[in-house]
């Protein structure tokens, strides 16, 4: 492999523009596609499969036009006035209608008409139907324009809050990009008369890639020009990532029209993408000037070795990313299938372009890539003792290694702890901040009709025999049996299908989307053996956001085991290979399971239980997001093994090369913990800088990819695995002889190709530096 990745170098090096005008190329055929299929995401995050998805797909089967999706507005006024004035309901009245009138819209009117049904008389049964139920009447009720309802709005009783409730025809994904912008328009224009129009979440603006990125990116660059001196040298790195990003996220963003790629896939890309991207390069850059200043080779020689050094472990670090991120796929969930390839694609694309792109541009700059300063140093020997401070701390963790080992898995067991209680979902508009308009519309709804009527769920009954069933009256017998049940705030019935052998229901719970006893009103209405089912010989389906995130979380949370267990092999086969080793990838694999762990337990405090929020930039605490373990447990993993791959590789590479014991622990690390600590940081950087974006489901994943970052790099890779391979000595190389004849010999430290380059020295054009020579 190392030397494949020489050859593949010094190719690259010695035609520079044959790189580089490909590379530019293959990104301008990737823009030109994105300008002409366009940009197709959807923030649909379905599970095949569930009980929720099942009755999606039965709805648009039997009743396409009660399978669309669900929207609201709400009109808010001015504090210590009401809505019901005569210009504000014309107004609210008009812009309902505007609403109605535009394209993939249901008119609820044309609706009735079709179906011979009055409005009012619907609107008052409803009501009727509530007080004869409950035996009272109910704090809301419609909005009344000269005496007739206005379709789809509700008025809260001191008149303050009026909620409008509307239906698309098809779901949200399918929907031109202009409607939700039309909705948002039509409702606006009653803003003249004093009025706040506050659109739910499903029509508000997708997360948005540029905004936040920059943070990262600006450390990163200032963390790069102090590790390597050189304003050139440090722009390289910065240069390639954004190559990899552009060609990789915007590749996706091209041929989005031919999968379902919810918004969060490019963002995920982005955050992988460029922080790979970065470090890579930097990893071959670093390694290409060590050996200009201390081999005293020439910048083209130094970038051909380079690549066949630090290049095999950049590729064996990327392929344990990409596995990692693949294996995924066996989980059979496609929008996770769909994040997962398109990050594993930004990792592949950063792999070749910091092997192919990175040594061609090292040509451009030549012998630039090392300062008159840095040369003087060298020639100097002041480098001798830069690793001063790695010295002593690693070895300061070797004399103490018992005790640095206890202490971080007693550390890391407590940062655990709160695993226990973490409440997995989909964050809703209960969590988003104070000052947008989706929390504002989340609590006028609250403080006006009630919680549940943030989450209404839709109820599907068919009879339990084939040949059965259903009939008006026995819809309306389900209305009542269900307005009756203690956490019920409105049954509204929708009607029965055209074989008279399903009825819809629309259900508004009286607690919250996220409430566990919006839960058990899930679970109790599905329940085969409910009072309800035997009594009316019904089966109940049940879909809506409560149903969708208690299915979703349920299927992530079953697979979850199964996915670690993918990775634990994974890593064992991958680092078994790398190293030649039995004690390295077992302590590799615990040491990560131990960070991922710690990372979880911290992301549940701060953003579960709610603590540092106002750091953070967040102001209400929620469940975390259902497919983040997931999703976080493959990225950390395979990043973590970058790590793993870079520092273990210089500490075998000292013992192959006759350090032993301790030392070879201590010079390996010497060696290899500034570039992995800069690298770190680096990593670090870019995925905090999603900590500020808006989305909360952003948010929660560029922290725990922080958090988990700074944990494996820094206690684990920094601390621990010194101390662990401080215990074990020579010992944690060894390797049966008979597993040692079975393995390939991968060649990650460059051992082939330095020999073979060595027999060759006479007959080669290497610049030797004369205090090298003897």
């Amino acid at each position: 492999m190392s030397t494949f990745l020489y050859k593949l170098g010094k190719s690259a090096y010695t035609k520079p523009w044959t790189f580089i005008i490909s590379w530019i190329v293959l990104l301008g055929v990737v823009l030109t596609l994105l300008g002409v299929n366009g940009i197709h995401v959807s923030s649909e995050m379905k599970i095949e499969g569930t009980e929720s998805q099942k009755v999606l797909d039965q709805l648009a089967k039997e009743l396409p036009e009660a399978s669309g999706g669900q929207a609201s507005i709400v009109f808010t006024a001015p504090k210590g006035e009401r809505l019901d004035t005569a210009d504000r309901l014309s107004s609210i009245s008009e812009a309902v209608n505007k609403v109605y009138n535009l394209e993939y819209i249901i008119n609820p009117i044309e609706m009735a008409a079709q179906a011979g049904a009055s409005m009012t008389d619907a609107a008052q049964g409803n009501e009727a139907a509530q007080a004869a139920a409950t035996g009272e009447r109910p704090p809301y009720g419609p909005l009344m324009v000269n005496g007739v309802p206005v379709p789809g709005v509700m008025l809260a009783s001191d008149g303050s809050v009026a909620l409008f409730q509307f239906q698309f025809t098809v779901q949200q994904m399918s929907l031109p990009e202009s409607v939700p912008g039309s909705v948002i328009e039509a409702v606006t224009a009653v803003e003249k008369t004093g009025i706040t129009a506050l659109p739910s979440d499903s029509l508000m603006s997708k997360p948005s890639i540029g905004s936040t990125e920059a943070i990262g990116i600006a450390v990163a660059a200032v963390v790069l020009f102090m590790t390597l001196g050189s304003v050139v040298a440090a722009g390289l790195p910065l240069l390639t990532a954004l190559m990899g990003v552009g060609i990789s996220v915007g590749g996706a963003y091209a041929f989005s029209s031919m999968f379902n790629m919810t918004d969060l896939t490019p963002v995920l890309a982005l955050m992988v993408g460029l922080a790979v991207g970065i470090d890579y390069s930097l990893f071959i850059v670093n390694r290409q000037r060590r050996m200009i200043l201390e081999q005293g080779l020439s910048a083209r020689e130094a970038a051909s070795r380079a690549v066949g050094t630090a290049g095999s472990a950049v590729f064996f670090a990327g392929l344990t990313v990409i596995i990692a991120l693949c294996g995924m796929l066996v989980i059979g969930i496609g929008f996770l299938s769909a994040m997962a390839l398109v990050a594993a694609l930004a990792v592949l694309v950063n792999v070749l372009v910091a092997l192919t792109l990175l040594p061609a541009l090292l040509a451009l700059v030549g012998e630039r890539i090392c300062s008159a300063k840095a040369r003087m140093k060298s020639s100097n020997s002041v480098n001798k003792t830069r690793h001063r401070v790695a010295q002593r701390w690693v070895t300061g963790v070797a004399k103490a290694r018992w005790l640095i080992i206890v202490g971080v898995i007693v550390i890391l067991g407590a940062a655990a702890l709160p695993v226990a209680n973490m409440e997995m979902g989909i964050p809703s508009g209960a969590t988003a901040n104070l000052d947008t308009p989706t929390r504002q519309s989340y609590d006028a709804i609250s403080d006006g009709f009630g919680e549940g009527f943030n989450g209404p769920l839709l109820l599907v009954a068919e009879p339990q025999g084939s040949s059965d069933t259903l009939t008006p009256e026995t819809l309306g017998q389900l209305v009542q049996e269900l307005q009756k049940h203690d956490n019920v705030s409105l049954v509204t019935p929708m009607g029965l299908n055209k074989t008279n052998d399903m009825v819809i229901i629309s259900l508004i719970p009286k607690t919250g989307p996220t409430d566990a006893e919006t839960k058990d009103l899930v679970q109790e209405l599905r329940a085969p053996d409910s009072s309800m089912a035997q009594s009316y010989n019904v089966t109940i389906g049940v879909t809506g956001f409560t149903a969708i995130n208690i299915d979703m979380s349920s299927k992530l949370a079953e697979v979850f085991p199964l996915y670690v267990g993918i990775i634990v092999i994974l890593s064992l086969i991958i680092l078994l290979l790398v190293f030649r080793s039995i004690i390295v990838p077992i302590k590799a694999t615990v040491g990560f399971l131990l960070s991922v762990l710690a990372t979880f337990g911290v992301t549940t405090a701060v953003y579960q239980w709610g603590w540092l929020h106002s750091l953070f930039g967040f102001d209400t605490g929620g469940p975390l997001l259902s497919f983040m373990p997931i999703m976080v447990t493959g990225i950390l993993y395979g990043l973590a093994m970058d790590y793993q791959v870079f520092l273990v590789s210089s500490m075998r590479e000292s013992y192959v090369h006759g350090h032993h014991g301790t030392e070879s622990v201590i010079h390996g690390y010497d060696q290899a913990s500034r570039v992995v600590v800069a690298a770190a940081v680096i990593m670090v950087s870019v995925f905090a800088g999603f900590i500020f974006a808006h989305d909360i489901m952003i948010k929660q994943i560029g922290f725990a990819l922080a958090v988990g970052i700074l944990i494996d790099a820094f206690v684990i890779r920094m601390a621990l695995v010194p101390a662990v391979m401080s215990v074990f000595g020579d010992k944690a190389w060894w390797l049966p002889k008979w597993l040692n004849r079975m393995l390939p010999n991968l060649d990650v430290e460059g051992d082939k190709l330095l020999a073979e380059l060595k027999d060759q020295e006479g007959k080669t054009d290497i610049a030797v530096n004369p205090r090298q020579a003897h």
